[in-house]
């Protein structure tokens, strides 16, 4: 893999916004793979699909870049907060490759985070637009990058050097049956696989678990329930075998 962006493209921009948007893409249509299936060529959006920058040429899973110099590993600044809470209620949003470019622009990070990790709980809401701006009162959105549970930030290129192409593709194929839970539902297993990954450790048992019941209840206020909650969402998780049974109350994270 070339991890060169082809700089003399940018002779013809005056934008670094402009210049960074061009460079990356056309470096991902010339270097990146699928990670979902075994295509090895993206290709450029269709027309009329918003927030959409490519897709694969053979499973057609749909890939949205955000590319920066500086690397801010908690949020990211994203579109509309209420197109994005859309999005997700339908099932719309694009996995996301969050790339870090250096000043010589060489790709020096890449990550991956599959379209079923986003819920409502990493959108962040942020101030509205002065009044004084060109489109006043207008609301935007950062995603939580370090709400995402690690299971759904997939390194496909860390300091330089990138990751195998088998190893990134198992990594997604392990989280892709999220993708068979409705958006309405999918909220409850992520925040809960989050909780699991907070705990640092493979093996857990549920009274651990239970010590997260008020955050999940701020994350959820409409479900007053949340320890019968939880049960239900762990015996999800190992449905999509995600996790293993033990014993009674403990269980093991499936890597």
């Amino acid at each position: 893999m070339n991890l060169q962006c082809r700089v003399d493209l940018a002779s013809k921009y005056k934008s670094g916004s402009q210049i960074a948007r061009v460079l990356s893409e056309e470096w991902c249509k010339r270097e990146l793979y699928c990670p979902a299936c075994d295509s090895d060529r993206l290709t450029g959006s269709k027309p009329n699909q918003p927030a959409v920058d490519f897709s694969c040429v053979k499973c057609e899973q749909p890939f949205q870049l955000k590319s920066l110099r500086n690397w801010n590993p908690k949020k990211i600044v994203d579109a509309g907060y209420e197109a994005m809470l859309r999005a997700i209620r339908a099932d719309r949003t694009p996995n996301l490759l969050v790339l870090q470019y250096s000043s010589g622009w060489l790709v020096q990070n890449l990550v991956l985070i599959p379209r079923m990790f986003f819920s409502e709980s990493v959108v962040e809401k942020r101030k509205p637009l002065a009044p004084e701006a060109r489109r006043a009162g207008w609301v935007g959105c950062n995603i939580l990058l370090s709400e995402i549970a690690a299971d759904g930030k997939i390194t496909m290129i860390s300091a330089g050097v990138p990751v195998l192409k088998n190893q990134v593709r198992e990594e997604f194929s392990r989280v892709k049956r999220l993708a068979e839970l409705p958006p309405s539902l999918r909220g409850w297993t992520l925040d809960v696989l989050r909780a699991i990954r907070r705990l640092g450790k493979s093996d857990f048992s549920l009274e651990e678990l239970y010590g997260f019941e008020s955050e999940l209840k701020s994350l959820h206020p409409q479900n007053q329930n949340v320890r019968p909650k939880i049960r239900q969402q762990l015996q999800v998780l190992r449905d999509l075998c995600l996790i293993s049974f033990l014993s009674p109350g403990n269980y093991r994270v499936r890597t």
